[in-house]
């Protein structure tokens, strides 16, 4: 569990995210009410989201500029095709059949990095990669926004009933497993609630790009991100779900149990009353952008 602080209570309660809402992976349940089978080809001896799905058929996939967050969400390295999804605790999760990928990144080895941490997390390691040290600051549900620029010149948090407080306590260290410290320190007090507020909306289906993010904020809440999208001549566009889960677990592709003639891909609509994926419904639908 995350840690609680009387300031923060709400932080833990809305930063976690649901269990299984409607699906809990009985096959025989969702195939029954569903599309034919998948007829999408998967290439599982590739190891990047845009080389391990090829666009469907009359569709080809939008091209991302090398520097965007779309094209470091693309070309992430997976783990093998086939993959489970691992609890932070090395052990694997009830539900395995999902899911068509494994992101190759450490979950940690505590129970933080959750649905909405995942979503940071990439966020947080593209923008350290492409050295944008600047941007990389996050808001704890409380309000209070700490920064990765202060954390690797010292500055730490300090809770005192129902205070918060920032203050230098530690030297200047800017390495990458300091940073792994600081986001675990995000993960802790940051959540759905938070990356809702510090994210802008998206009005439009067409404007849908890879990065941007679909969640519900609150208690349970939960968050998946779009990690890659292609286009028909027509316009119409597909796009590809990935996530984190509770407890912490392997941030993964999902796959599409109802509309499995297309899946691993979705059919998404932002004006949708409801936006169904694998593991849990969002209701109503609300995407955001970074």
């Amino acid at each position: 569990m995350k840690k609680i602080i009387s300031i923060l209570a709400v932080a833990l309660m809305t930063a976690a995210c649901s269990n299984d809402k409607a699906i809990s992976g009985n096959k025989t349940n969702i195939t029954a009410v569903l599309a034919p089978e998948n007829s999408v080809h998967i290439n599982k001896d590739k190891n990047t989201i845009k080389e391990r799905f090829p666009a469907p058929e009359g569709y080809t996939w939008i091209e991302e500029t090398p520097d965007s967050f779309g094209y470091f969400l693309e070309n992430f390295k997976l783990k093998p095709y086939g993959s489970q999804i691992m609890k932070y605790d090395g052990t694997p999760i009830e539900t395995q059949d999902l899911h068509e990928a494994v992101f190759d990144i450490d979950t940690g080895n505590k129970d933080l990095q959750q649905c909405a941490d995942a979503a940071i997390r990439l966020r947080a390691e593209y923008l350290y990669k492409a050295k944008r040290f600047d941007e990389i600051k996050f808001h704890f549900t409380s309000g209070d926004l700490a920064s990765w620029n202060d954390y690797k010149n010292g500055i730490r948090t300090f809770v005192n009933g129902n205070n918060v407080s920032f203050r230098k306590a530690a030297d200047f260290d800017d390495s990458y497993p300091n940073f792994r410290k600081y986001l675990d320190l995000i993960f802790n007090y940051a959540g759905t609630i938070s990356l809702n507020k510090e994210t802008k909306p998206v009005a439009k289906t067409s404007d849908l790009k890879t990065g941007d993010i679909l969640i519900t904020a609150g208690s349970p809440g939960h968050i998946v991100f779009i990690s890659g999208v292609c286009r028909s001549k027509e316009g119409n566009k597909l796009f590809l779900l990935s996530q984190g889960f509770t407890p912490a677990q392997s941030i993964h592709t999902l796959s599409n149990p109802f509309e499995k003639n297309i899946s691993p891909w979705y059919s998404l609509d932002v004006n949708a009353a409801e936006t169904k994926t694998a593991r849990y419904f969002f209701k109503p639908t609300n995407f955001r952008s970074f």
